[in-house]
């Protein structure tokens, strides 16, 4: 009995040092608010090279295999709304949800910082969120 408390002990160590790793919850939440802002700019402008570089590699890949075309021309083509205003930030571990008032988007963290995996994202009752763009 003694054993698998001590395993499990361990187990929490471990997960809240990969936690902490991260920087504070604080700085997680203002670094994924700061990619958003500025997924949210590029988007605004028009700027597909800055939209595609925020995603995160799986994301643009998924989004080139499924419209046949390079990402700038295909994430030109997709019909992300303007997003408004943040609503709520969620940051879990690698993983974060930002909700705007007309559109919510997945981040994970990655070496070279946060990138987006889902964008688009409608929530549908009791069902996983429908993304107009997302890795696969």
């Amino acid at each position: 009995m003694s054993g698998r408390w001590f395993r499990s002990g361990i187990a929490v160590a471990v997960a809240l040092l990969s936690v902490s790793a991260c920087g504070t919850l604080s700085e997680r939440r203002d670094g994924v608010t700061q990619e958003v802002a500025r997924f949210e700019q590029a988007l605004d402008a028009g700027q597909h090279e800055r939209l595609c570089a925020a995603l995160a590699p799986a994301t643009r890949e998924e989004l080139e295999q499924s419209a046949k075309m390079r990402c700038e021309q295909a994430i030109g083509e997709q019909q992300l709304p303007a997003a408004g205003a943040v609503r709520g930030v969620d940051v879990y571990g690698d993983q974060a949800r930002v909700v705007l008032e007309h559109d919510t988007l997945f981040l994970a963290h990655f070496p070279a910082g946060w990138k987006v995996t889902a964008a688009g994202c409608l929530p549908r009752p009791q069902r996983p969120y429908q993304c107009d763009i997302e890795g696969g």
